[in-house]
This record gives C-alpha cells, structure tokens and sequence, in this order.
C-alpha cells in the first residue's frame, strides 16, 4: 500500500517559490561556474517532467534486479540553509530547509531490459533524461513511477530495451527537504554570539543515500563520486575525498568540487556544510582535521581525539599492511547524531559526546569512551569502507571486526589502562543476554531474509557487534594471534575495494592456517558460530572426565539439536592449560576434563570462548571454595566468567538459584573491577525482579554487607574526591558509589548530596572530581528531592558542549519522585529541551529505573506512532529496554495487546521483549521463595534501618 508523503507547511511554501525561482537560479549558477570548471561539464538541465501516477503495490522482488550496475556518480547538491539567524529575531519561516541538485549515474547493463530501477524517497523529481554513451543519444521514455513504499523503488519504463553490454547515463534532477530528523541530509543547531547557527550533514546508513539523491541504494553496487557542493558563504563544505578547488560563485554562494572517490557504497557518502573551524595534526598516514563549534576547538576539546586518531591510523596501517587510501582523515562533530559515530570513507561523522575531552570536566571515562569510539570508526576505514559486505545479512563482517579491533586499538593508544580484558568481558556478557533467546538472530542469516529498511536496521544489533567482536577473538585463540593477522591480511588484499559475504572471510583465514602448518578446517568450525542462532553451554563431570554440549537457552524444554565446533582451552590446580576441540553433541570423554586428587577444573581460559560452562557439583564447590580462600588462583576474566555463568545458568534451571547468589561471597576480598562489574550486572536481574517485592528489603540489606569492604576500600579517595592511579580502579571507585548509595548505605547517601549541594552553593565551582561525577550527580538526585533536581536541570540547559550536560541528563532520570521523571518524559517531545539525539536514551533511563518504568512504558506507548515513524529501530530498542523489568501475566498481556495494536508480529526487539518476560515470569514463580530465605539467611545479623530524607 503506498503511504502518504508528509509536506510540511513551511517546505509547501517554500516549493511554490522555489519551482520558479530555484530553477532559474541553479541554471545561473551552474552557467557561472561551469565557465570556471571547464572540463566538468555538469549536464544540462532537462525539461520538468508532469507528476505521474504512483503504482499501487511494489514489484515481485524487493532487492534491486541486478541487471544494471553503477560505474560512477556525478553529484551537484546545493543546501539552501541560511547558516545562522539572529537569536532575538528568529523566525523558522525565515529558514529554507530545502536542498536542490542534480545527479548523473554511469551504469552499465549486464542484462537486457526495458526497465531501469533504483532508490528515491521523498525527493521531488524535477526532471530527467537517459543517454546511451555508446551512441551519444538521448534515450526516449515512456514514463516513471515512484513507490512509494518501503522498497522506495523508482522505476523508469523505458520506449527501448537497453542492449547487454550497453553503457548508460541517468541524469535526474531534485528537490528535498532538509529535515532534522538525523537521516540522509540533515539539519542541526547550535547557538553562538547570540546567532542561531544551522549545519546541513548526513547520515547515509543503511538506507538513507536515496533520500539525498537518486541512487542504486545496495552496498554491494560500488561506484565513484564526484560530488560538487554549492553552499552559502562564509560556510565550508567537506566530503568525503580531498578538496580539487572552490570558488565564488557570487556574493552569497561558493563551490566546492572534490576528488573523484575510490570504488565505495552509497551508505558512506557524507558531506556537510558548516562554518565550524578545526585542529590539525599531521601523521605518517594522513593529514587529520577535527571539525567543531568555535567554543569546543579554542578551548582545545577536540586536540586528544585528534591526537589519538593520528596515533590509532598509523597503528592500523602498519597492522593490516595496507595504507589509508587518502591523504586526509576529517572528523566532524556534530551537536545531533543518530549514534555515537558514522564511519564515512575520509570523513567520520561524531557526536559531540563522543569525541570532545576537557581537561577540567572530564573523567578519564571519557577519556576511554573517545579512544573506543574512535578506534571502532577508523576500524570501518580498512573493515566495512575498504571491504564491504555485500548485503546487510552480513553487517558483522563491518560491526564485529570494528569491535574486535577497537579492543586492540584501546590498548595499543592506552596501554597503562589495562581494559583490554573489562571491554572483552562487557561486550561478551552483553551479546549472551540476547543471543539466549530464541528470538536472536545468526551472524550471518540467509540475505533473502532481510529484506526491508526494518529488518535491516534490527541487523545493526548486539549480536552483529558483540557476538562478532567475541567470535573473532575466539577465532584468534584458535589460531594463534600471528596467523590469525595473517589471515586477515589477505583477506584485505584479496577484496580492497570488492564486496564480500562470510565465506570469503573463512577461505582466507583457512589459507593462513594452512600456511602456518596447521590442520583444522576453519570454515567447517565457524559456520557453526555464523549461521545458527544462539551459543552453546558445555558440561563437565569432573568425575569421569566427560563433557557434553547443548544449546543455552533460558527455556531448558527446547532441544534445538544445533551442534557447535567448540575450541576449549582447560586447566586444572596444578596443570597447565591444554586444549580440546569438542564437535559434536554426544558426551565425550577427556583426561582433560578428569578431576585427580579432588582438584578443581576450570574451562575457557581467559573466556575467549563464547559459551557457557557448567560442572558437577562437586567442581562448583571446589571453584566456590578456591574464590574464597584465594580468589587470585582463578584468571581475572575467569572470575568474572564464573560468576556470570553460575547466574545465567540458575535462569536456565541448570544449576540451583542458590550456586549464582554464592558465587558473589568472595567479593568481600576482591577489590578487582572486572569481577564487581559482572556481578553488579548480574544482581541488577535480581534487583529488576524483586524491587517490587517482599524480596527487596534483605535483598538491599545483603549488598549493602557486600559492598561495605569496597566502600571502605575507596572512601579516603571518595570523601577527599580524589580517585585511584589505576584506570580499573576508578572505575570500581564508581561501582561502589553506585552499588552502597543505591542500597542505602547512610554515609553513601550523605556523602554524594553533600557533594551535590556543594556546588549548589557555589555552582560557578564544581569540587566534585570529574571521574566521580557519573556516580554522585546521579545518587545525589536519587537520594534527595526538588531541589537537587532543578539545580540539575537548570545546569543542564546552561550547558551546551561540557561533558557535564551528558551526566546530567542521566542524573535527571535517577530521582525517585515520580512528577519529577514523568516532567523529563515530556520534555522529550520538545527539541529545544532534550535534542532528538537523546530522546530515546532518556525514555530508557527512566525506564530503568524502578520508579519511572511504569511512566517510561505508558509513555512510550501513547506516542509511539511519532517515535516510530521518526526512528524505527530506536523506538523498538527502547520498549524492549523499559520492559525489561517486566515478571508478571498482567504485563505479558500488556505487551502482547500492545503488540497485536501495532500489527509488529516480525518486529524481533518486540519479539525479544515477549520472549524475555515469559522467562522472566517462569523464574520468578519459581525461585522468588528461595532467593527471600538465601538473603534472609544471609543477612541475618544485618543491622536494618531506612534511608531518612534529607
């Protein structure tokens, strides 16, 4: 069914001018500075075409037919935007948020055919021509049609077949609207010496080039552009490839021309136009600009990222072997971003959050964030940019190895950090938690599988990111480091500038192997952890030294009969780790896995393996027993892996509810953050489950008994607010703030509002250090009221680039008063409070919090038509994050009413959330009496008191 174009009413008038004044406009331009650009030769324009009847129903196929490849593109994108209005005279009908152009595309037909097919939406088609280059003739046609439709195909119903082997133009001129709805181009604000300044950017992936112009909208069908941008002065435009020259074109308007791109998708365009200045730095490998508002770049806000970004390119040009393609590396950072980076080929678009560091205001968290993120973008130059994959189905090819890399990235930029093993840790336990549902999708699923913009935006997943990054580091293991580079080496070399699908990848890394003298079949092993949904749990019997796989799932009546290829490195007390390969799912029996004199044995050695691991009992209580008498005997990552395992397999009903909860007692003794950290996070389960409940009560008082040591360990740092030497450290600084404040230990409370009312009394000067602000502005408006809250928000408006205006908005969600997240629910629908960028992180914010999920999922539902329309993917992400804590009959009916409304049966982040809360139902039925008796029992001589108001 075609669905209506919304016009607004401020693009309605500006089109009635614009068709007689634009028009002749841009042909003087075009006039003017083709006698400046002799040689370019911009195509003419042809005569308007009259509207066209739209199709009702879209062709057979969904995917574009292959029969016409793109060479090449020639780009003329004019932006109509005024870059700034005066702030005490604003009016947005003084704005022209209308863009106009006009686009050539070279193709060629490898398939005779009478129809030429590819992407527009929401363009208006001003006219258009086709021009065989064989013969110089312009081709006659019988008329186009618009889907306009999810395909957003637009058809071409030509008079003549084009010949096979024929070579063909397109040109195609356009008018679109300038939105700021974070898709295709863009626009953002900002404001600066009392001006209201305006950016035009863009944002291309997966689907949006078509909204910018006519295009074969498909990763696998590379081209080249030379694009040309006309812009209003004094504003500068970038893109993708180095500038070849710029010119006025009168006083109002220049042009910019760019080198001609390599081969590359059409989702890794990007431009933008902005008066933003920059910094610079000059590297081995490439020139690099960081682009932002003035404040940000006099203040030297953007000089460690661009500082990092020159140290992390040399760094993967000397890994991969293969040099960056450009001489210069911009990094733009925009005020409003769809996520927290693009990687688009020679200019990467971020979000402010994201790349800006000030020396007095941010924690050495940001500092790291600045690292991954930008180790991950410049991952994509080589993974994703250079080699492309060449549908959706296969996006891990991009996300995985951008996350498996950014880990090398963060710690060859950082190396004194050591959060090498906490980022593998947290990215491997975050893609568990969805990959155990049965509404999980494989790493690599058949392409006809995902077919529209919808399915393909849910592919941008934890599991394409996550389980990818953890696939990849389990393949390193398995080969060795050196022919696991190797592999990837070649694989670079093989495919630069070509698309890919999975099997490439194993056909490569299967080479390397070979060629280090090693037997195995890689691709026979990893199609096991590519094709099929979900993980493995292996079981070990100490006992008889026998294991056994079985699929994880948190519904233990499923037999899926899938069989992984498991590497499993094992070690016991006293011997050193060995290494088996466990293919297929009949019991198997080990000396491995025997256990001699009553030794404990421990499996997935530094948990580089993505499964689960399971024991006799008997096992348990020796690994239970070895944590409290020596934790330091078990790896770091183990401990961290042996909790988190003996939790999700209590949600499995593999082991007793009680195996998980004892797993936590050693932690009085570690002061390590990686264990904390999985901990916490598996306790939040307990928290989401029972804080409605009889259970919260002793359940608050048994963290405030485990956490009391940390607490303690860290006070003289907390109450002097000063923080640890060790990165690590600081971090579990902040989850013990967080983890006593929240259970109501009294001097937690105390200490992080007498933080907080500090700088209430003299808020032109924060003594709270920056590390320890995420913590204490969030306790601090959890434990106290009103008055905190606006203190809170009023600094939040104030602040325009600082990295306190991103706690602070987080901090705003943490209150307990109910009038006070349901306000910040409906600032949401208001750009000039919360930007758009932000709207989604806060509903889940609130949602997270016990108070405000009831709020966040009433909200979410009354206005989920707009978030829906505006973001599809984001408004899904978020109701399946705000029912999280859902564990009742009554909400399952809830989200599935909701669900059957919405007529969003396929929607797999809704499916997941159906699926998540049946389990979570299940196992609160069944272990909700337990878990009261075990805290009771273990919190028996707890002293009880209530957290007073302050």
């Amino acid at each position: 069914m075609a669905k209506q174009i919304y016009v607004s009413k401020v693009f309605a008038i500006i089109t009635v001018t614009l068709t007689v004044s634009a028009i002749a406009g841009i042909v003087t331009m075009m006039i003017v500075y083709e006698a400046q650009i002799a040689g370019m030769d911009p195509t003419p324009r042809p005569t308007t075409l009259p509207p066209t009847t739209l199709p009702t129903g879209p062709p057979p196929d969904m995917r574009l037919p292959g029969n016409l490849v793109p060479k090449s593109y020639k780009l003329f994108i004019q932006p109509h935007l005024y870059p700034s209005l005066n702030m005490s005279d604003v009016n947005e009908t003084d704005q022209v948020n209308v863009f106009t152009g006009n686009s050539t595309v070279v193709f060629q037909c490898v398939e005779k055919t009478k129809t030429i097919i590819l992407h527009n939406k929401n363009l208006t088609l001003l006219g258009l021509n086709v021009t065989d280059l064989d013969s110089g003739k312009l081709l006659p046609f019988v008329k186009y049609l618009q889907y306009d439709d999810w395909t957003d195909f637009l058809e071409i119903q030509m008079s003549d077949a084009l010949a096979e082997g024929g070579n063909y133009s397109l040109f195609v001129d356009f008018q679109g609207e300038i939105l700021d709805d974070l898709e295709g181009l863009y626009v953002s604000t900002y404001n600066e010496d009392g001006l209201k300044k305006f950016i035009a950017s863009t944002h291309m992936e997966p689907t949006s080039a078509r909204k910018v112009f006519p295009c074969f909208d498909e990763p696998a069908l590379k081209a080249t552009f030379n694009v040309t941008i006309i812009h209003r002065r004094p504003t500068t435009a970038l893109g993708n490839w180095p500038k070849f020259d710029s010119s006025f074109l009168d006083d109002d308007w220049s042009a910019t021309r760019f080198y001609p791109t390599k081969l590359m998708s059409t989702y890794l365009l990007a431009f933008s136009v902005s008066e933003f200045p920059f910094t610079e730095l000059a590297t081995k490998s490439a020139t690099i600009k960081t682009y932002a508002r003035k404040e940000a770049i006099e203040a030297g806000h953007a000089k460690y990222a661009t500082t990092i970004t020159g140290e992390l390119l040399d760094y993967y040009t000397s890994l991969f072997g293969i040099d960056y393609p450009l001489q210069k590396l911009d990094q733009f950072v925009v005020p409003e971003h769809p996520s927290a980076a693009m990687e688009n080929w020679g200019l990467i678009m971020y979000d402010e959050s994201a790349l800006l560091f000030d020396n007095e205001t941010s924690g050495l968290r940001q500092k790291e964030w600045i690292v991954e993120i930008v180790a991950h973008e410049l991952a994509h130059q080589w993974f994703g940019n250079l080699v492309t994959m060449r549908w959706w189905n296969d996006i891990w090819l991009n996300e995985g190895f951008a996350t498996y890399m950014s880990n090398l990235g963060l710690a060859h930029a950082e190396p004194t950090w050591n959060m090498k093993q906490m980022n593998e840790m947290s990215q491997r336990q975050n893609a568990f938690e969805v990959d155990a549902l049965n509404s999980s999708h494989p790493l690599s699923p058949p392409a006809g599988h995902i077919q529209d913009p919808s399915q393909i935006s849910e592919m941008f997943s934890s599991i394409s990111y996550l389980k990818g990054g953890a696939v990849l580091r389990m393949l390193e293991d398995l080969m060795t480091e050196t022919l696991f580079h190797n592999g990837i080496k070649m694989y670079l070399e093989e495919f630069k500038y070509k698309s890919v699908e999975t099997h490439d990848l194993w056909e490569y890394m299967q080479k390397a192997y070979v060629e280090g003298n090693r037997d195995g079949n890689i691709p026979e092993v990893m199609n096991t952890w590519t094709k099929q949904i979900g993980y493995p749990v292996i079981t070990i019997n100490t006992n008889i030294g026998e294991v056994y796989q079985k699929q994880f799932t948190q519904d233990p009546s499923i037999e899926s009969g899938r069989v992984w290829h498991i590497p499993i490195r094992v070690m016991s007390k006293t011997a050193d780790p060995s290494f088996v390969l466990l293919t297929n799912g009949n019991p198997v029996k080990k000396d491995n896995f025997l256990s001699k004199k009553g030794e404990w044995i421990l499996a997935n050695i530094n948990a580089t393996g993505y499964y689960r691991v399971n024991y006799n009992p008997e096992n348990w209580e020796r690994l239970m027993d070895q944590l409290e008498r020596n934790h330091n005997a078990i790896p770091l990552m183990n401990r961290g892996q042996l909790i988190d395992d003996a939790f999700h397999l209590t949600r499995a009903k593999m082991v007793n509810v009680m195996l998980g909860l004892n797993t936590t007692r050693f932690l009085q003794n570690e002061t390590a953050c990686l264990p904390w950290s999985t901990a916490i996070e598996n306790l939040n389960y307990f928290v989401e489950m029972f804080d409605r409940s009889l259970v919260y009560g002793p359940m608050q008082a048994y963290m405030r008994k485990l956490v009391t040591p940390l607490y303690m360990h860290f006070q003289d740092y907390t109450d002097n607010s000063t923080i640890p030497v060790e990165l690590s450290q600081q971090q579990n600084q902040l989850n013990a703030i967080n983890l006593a404040c929240s259970n109501g230990l009294r001097e937690c409370e105390i200490m992080a509002v007498k933080m907080f009312r500090n700088w209430m009394r003299n808020e032109t000067y924060n003594s709270i250090h920056p590390n320890l602000r995420p913590a204490i502005y969030c306790q601090a408006l959890a434990a106290g009221g009103d008055m905190e809250w606006d203190f809170a928000w009023r600094k939040y408006q104030e602040y325009t680039i600082s990295p306190d205006k991103h706690l602070l908005a987080h901090a705003l969600s943490c209150t307990k008063k109910i009038w006070l997240l349901n306000r910040l629910l409906e600032y949401t629908l208001d750009p000039e409070k919360i930007r758009k960028a932000d709207v989604f992180q806060t509903i889940m914010s609130v949602g997270r919090n016990a108070v405000g999920q009831g709020l966040a999922w009433n909200f979410i539902r009354a206005h989920w038509e707009t978030f829906y329309e505006d973001r599809r993917s984001g408004a899904s992400y978020a109701l399946r994050e705000v029912t999280q804590r859902f564990s009742t009959d009554f909400e399952l009916q809830e989200l599935r009413q909701f669900q059957m409304l919405q007529n969003a049966t396929s929607n797999m982040l809704m499916n997941q959330a159906i699926e998540q809360t049946q389990a979570n139902i299940q196992w609160v039925k069944e272990n909700k009496q337990t878990v009261l008796e075990w805290f009771l029992a273990e919190t028996a001589s707890e002293e009880w008191y209530s957290t007073e108001s302050f």
